[in-house]
């Protein structure tokens, strides 16, 4: 049953990728008027073409309703045939797509296709150099005013292939500790602000009915879904927003799961779990469940998540739970995992132009219309008039959420949101009026607490070919063994019985050449 399902879907995808590619040809047969190099519309007739990607979990397609995407092919006279699809299943998905040999005309969003997946099928995705030069003034200027948005995104070879953005009003904040402050309360109980108040406060929460139900074993002190929450490992001063197992500490890289701090770090996790102030699900929990205990219809049930916002988290229990600054580490310092340039702000891969598209021209004329600020915004939040208000100054203000959604659940549905091109000028920036109490402008003012102690991150770096294919032979093993190591560690002990054993067995699966090619991809990113 189970390879029937398989090749159900094998045949499925090869399917929709040959429908995807031939659209755009069939459109080029029947175009009579041509294509536009200046002015509006790109084309005189209506053209279309396909347009691939993907979307967290269930969110769908609601994104393609926005009214600035509609006035769009009202004045490009470009129609987009939108393929999304799921986290889910894309990673399967994506290597069968690969495989068939046919994409869609143009890819959107940094997590459709990763570096690796440009490098090794180089063939399907255009060099965009002489078409950003020609077809794409907007992006031009932006590249000009924000150079980043073109290191980032030029390849081992010199050259661009995809596409990069910066997005407006981002904090340096990734995820905050959230407290359920109304536990605290009842518990007579002060914020923690070093790691022993922190575990105290766990303590309680376990021990002493902190929900107020007359159940003492129904809280679930601090949990988290799948491997263990990075985050959780801040205040030994571990970061790792870009998941290679890097930290930068004083400017220099360094492979975290083979240091002191973190098997200090494992120790500490290690006392939670054998105390029982971890959900012991955590490691296994889907999705749905984790969200579950967060949301909990009747009362709450969690007493510690490490979140981007409590408003996108708690659903209807989001007042009852606040961020905190980071915690007071062992050494005495703060620590805060994000980006000092701003999170995930300035990324590549946000929109690729494949050699299967039959108007790279237009294609790239249309994706140059989102790197306007009005555009961008839109792009983020969602339209002017649904979304935002453009007001009388100037200005642009966020409405509030219909009831029962949360600010965050809104613009992912309404926008693109995180994913596709995108820029905003600094100066634009003063323009956007957020709310304090929701959405992006609770972030903003969450993490005035935490952004002063953010580290730097071992950045996106591009790898060279033989990087590349040396790193994925290489990290496949070296994670899945750090990952099981830290698992039997924290449930079952044994750390410094076992700690000389694994970094002989992590050397033996070619760390230091791991290690190697990440300090020097780190210096030549330095180097641009």
């Amino acid at each position: 049953m189970v390879h029937f399902r398989k090749a159900v879907l094998i045949t499925c995808i090869l399917v929709i990728a040959l429908a995807l590619g031939g659209c755009s040809k069939n459109s080029a047969s029947t175009t009579k008027s041509g294509f536009n190099a200046t002015g509006m519309p790109i084309f005189n007739q209506p053209t279309e073409l396909t347009a691939l990607t993907m979307r967290w979990g269930d969110m769908g397609d609601t994104f393609t309703k926005n009214q600035w995407l509609i006035d769009l092919e009202k004045r490009t006279n470009v129609k987009v045939k939108w393929q999304v699809v799921s986290s889910n299943d894309w990673g399967e998905q994506k290597a069968i797509l690969l495989a068939s040999g046919t994409l869609p005309d143009i890819i959107i969003g940094n997590q459709t296709f990763n570096d690796g997946d440009i490098i090794n099928n180089q063939e399907y995705f255009r060099q965009l150099d002489s078409l950003i030069d020609q077809y794409m003034p907007n992006y031009k200027r932006a590249m000009q005013q924000l150079p980043a948005l073109r290191s980032v995104s030029t390849f081992p070879d010199g050259k661009i292939y995809s596409l990069a953005k910066n997005l407006p009003a981002r904090p340096k904040t990734r995820n905050h500790v959230i407290i359920n402050k109304a536990w605290l309360d009842r518990l007579g109980l002060s914020v923690p602000t070093t790691l022993n108040e922190f575990t105290a406060v766990l303590r309680a929460f376990k021990t002493r009915d902190a929900n107020g139900n007359g159940n003492a074993n129904d809280e679930y002190p601090l949990t988290f879904q799948g491997d263990i929450h990075v985050d959780l490992l801040n205040p030994f001063g571990i970061t790792d927003i870009n998941e290679v197992l890097m930290t930068v500490k004083d400017g220099k890289p360094f492979f975290f799961p083979t240091s002191n701090e973190y098997k200090d770090a494992i120790k500490w996790v290690r006392q939670l779990w054998v105390e029982g102030l971890i959900d012991q699900e955590s490691f296994t929990q889907s999705w749905s469940t984790y969200n579950g205990k967060r949301q909990n219809a009747t009362i709450p049930l969690v007493g510690v998540a490490f979140e981007w916002t409590h408003d996108a988290a708690f659903g209807q229990w989001s007042n009852q739970y606040v961020a905190i600054a980071p915690l007071t580490g062992p050494d005495g310092k703060k620590y805060a995992g994000g980006d000092p340039d701003g999170i995930f702000n300035i990324q590549r891969n946000e929109a690729e132009i494949t050699t299967f598209c039959k108007y790279p021209e237009a294609a790239a004329r249309w994706l140059d219309q989102f790197y306007d600020n009005e555009a961008s915004i839109q792009n983020f939040w969602g339209a002017i008039g649904t979304v935002i208000s453009k007001n009388s100054d100037g200005t642009y203000s966020l409405n509030d959420p219909p009831p029962g959604t949360s600010a965050d659940a809104w613009y992912w549905a309404e926008s693109l949101r995180d994913f596709g091109p995108k820029y905003v000028e600094a100066s634009f920036n003063d323009k956007i009026k957020l709310s304090p109490l929701s959405g992006d402008g609770l972030k903003w003012e969450t993490a005035k607490m935490s952004d002063p102690y953010v580290m730097e991150p071992y950045p996106s770096v591009i790898l060279t070919n033989k990087e590349t294919d040396e790193v994925s032979t290489l990290i496949t093993d070296i994670r899945a063994f750090v990952a099981q190591m830290r698992a039997r560690w924290i449930t079952q002990g044994g750390i410094d019985d076992e700690w000389a054993g694994y970094l002989r067995q992590l050397d033996a699966m070619g760390l230091s050449r791991y290690v190697q090619i990440r300090l020097d991809a780190y210096n030549r990113y330095k180097a641009k």
